[in-house]
């Protein structure tokens, strides 16, 4: 492929005469066919094992861009993954503080029965509340806990 002697228009902005017009175009069109010549003997220059060194160099960047990019993906879930577990810790630290807090005794529920319905036989009401303290005072257990039937005095 030779290049055509062609004449370029070349138009210069801020009035140079003719004479440097002419030169210019004359000095671009010879720059223009010695980089074309010299690019052609360059490419029928390289020898194959010229060729294939330049291709495995060019290849193996393009795998160091990508293993540089597979990196910096992996270290970025990885950072994630450790905020995301850090919430997780947190909020079950939480969960279990929670749950080892003692719930207020309004929350239990009442016995059935213990608001006036045992049956006494023999025994006065001052004895029978006495005997109901004592013996929740004795079991450790709050009086509204406990259910009592009945209470009989053994003669």
């Amino acid at each position: 492929m030779e290049l055509e002697n062609t004449t370029l228009d070349v138009e210069i902005i801020g009035g140079a005469d003719d004479v440097t017009a002419v030169l210019l175009s004359e000095e671009t069109q010879e720059t223009t066919e010695m980089t074309t010549k010299e690019s052609k003997n360059e490419a029928k220059d390289m020898s194959i094992a010229d060729a294939g060194i330049t291709a495995v160099f060019g290849y193996s960047v393009v795998f160091a861009g990508l293993l540089i990019l597979m990196i910096v993906l992996y270290c970025t879930g990885a950072i994630f993954k450790a905020k995301d577990a850090k919430a997780q810790a947190a909020k079950e630290a939480e969960n279990k503080s929670a749950k080892n807090t003692p719930a207020p005794a309004a929350e239990k529920p009442l016995a059935p029965g213990s608001a006036g319905h045992v049956k006494l036989f023999d025994v006065p009401d001052k004895e029978a509340a006495m005997i109901m303290a004592i013996v929740a005072d004795k079991m450790q257990k709050p009086l509204n806990e406990l259910h009592f039937i009945s209470i009989k005095e053994v003669k």
